[in-house]
């Protein structure tokens, strides 16, 4: 009797389930009125660090909110094997993919082999030179920008500065425009060296190029490093060599590892410009969505980017992004590429 009745009730919440799934996919427009018949596909470059991590959950949460079937490919920054894997895509008869960072010389001609093949596609910080394929972007030139004028209203227009970049990175070279901008607009900010690798694991790879930075430049006072995971390393070199009190890092990007690295006692970290990377994957997916449905989500769909001070995550005692998010209501969720038919991920 206890079985029949649980397997009854269990019987029941399967079929609610199904009818709420079949009712929520038919107010949604087509491909989406056919719940699970969607595939789409994420094909990434670039996986390591918490940022990256961030990100694929935003993907993978918006993707469930829709019912659409995600496949994940991940090249670990082989160029060659990303350009593989949206040939694969296309031979798993996707409907879109989202490509994740990348090279253009690699993918602009993989890109391209997707739309000939009908399948709609989206491009998150890698430029694949195609007008058919949105770009989905934090304003990186405004996360440069911002981290740089607090480096300004902190330190004065006149210093000495360490910088980490790596050419031929989409968001790397649009935060390199903003550092050319403000260098040119500031006569006495002086670049005394230029420095960095992508070669895994990153932070590690930038710390140990750190070291010999600040051995041979003693008189850096700023470090501008665009992306968390070089101010990671850039931290480790400068809390080796004991400079904590005589430098300071700027940063792009935000992560809860970040906010305990910014947040230790002393932190020569004081600065970074971000956005919500689970944000970010989101509104990547339902840009994608919109492409599906017959919309336009425009040719630059832009997230953005909020300045995060150790001076903010201390006053408001920030542990973790869930605090952040708390405490910056833009954190967590940008109306960028919402239709009023979306589900959106649970919050």
């Amino acid at each position: 009797m206890i079985r029949r009745t649980v397997l009854k009730l269990a019987s029941g919440a399967l079929f609610a389930s199904a009818a709420s799934t079949a009712a929520l996919a038919a107010d949604m427009p087509a491909p989406f009125d056919n719940a699970g018949e969607v595939k789409i596909a994420l094909v990434r470059y670039l996986s390591t660090g918490d940022f990256f991590q961030a990100y694929l959950g935003g993907v993978e949460a918006q993707a469930a909110a829709l019912g659409v079937d995600l496949r994940v490919f991940d090249s670990r920054q082989d160029a060659a094997l990303q350009a593989d894997m949206v040939d694969q895509a296309i031979a798993l008869g996707v409907d879109g993919i989202v490509i994740q960072h990348g090279l253009t010389e690699s993918m602009q001609a993989a890109a391209q082999r997707a739309v000939e093949a009908g399948i709609k596609v989206v491009a998150f910080d890698v430029d694949v030179e195609n007008d058919a394929i949105p770009q989905v972007e934090q304003s990186d030139y405004l996360l440069g920008k911002l981290a740089l004028e607090q480096a300004i209203a902190d330190n004065g227009d006149t210093w000495k500065a360490g910088y980490v970049y790596v050419p031929g990175i989409a968001p790397l070279d649009r935060r390199h425009a903003a550092w050319e901008d403000v260098k040119g607009e500031n006569p006495g900010i002086e670049e005394l060296a230029q420095f960095g690798t992508m070669d895994n694991p990153i932070a590690n790879s930038n710390a140990n190029q750190a070291r010999s930075v600040l051995q041979a430049n003693p008189d850096i006072t700023v470090m501008f490093a665009p992306y968390d995971e070089f101010a990671k390393g850039v931290k480790i070199a400068v809390d080796e060599a004991g400079l904590t009190d005589q430098i300071k890092i700027y940063s792009a990007d935000i992560s809860t590892s970040d906010i305990a690295a910014m947040r230790e006692s002393g932190s020569a970290w004081v600065a970074t410009v971000a956005t919500n990377p689970a944000v970010v994957g989101e509104v990547s997916v339902r840009a994608l969505a919109m492409l599906l449905a017959g919309e336009d989500p425009g040719a630059s769909v832009i997230v953005p980017p909020t300045l995060i001070t150790q001076a903010f995550l201390n006053d408001n005692d920030i542990k973790n992004m869930e605090d952040l998010s708390a405490n910056m209501p833009q954190f967590a969720h940008a109306d960028v590429a919402v239709s009023e038919w979306m589900p959106l991920p649970a919050r």
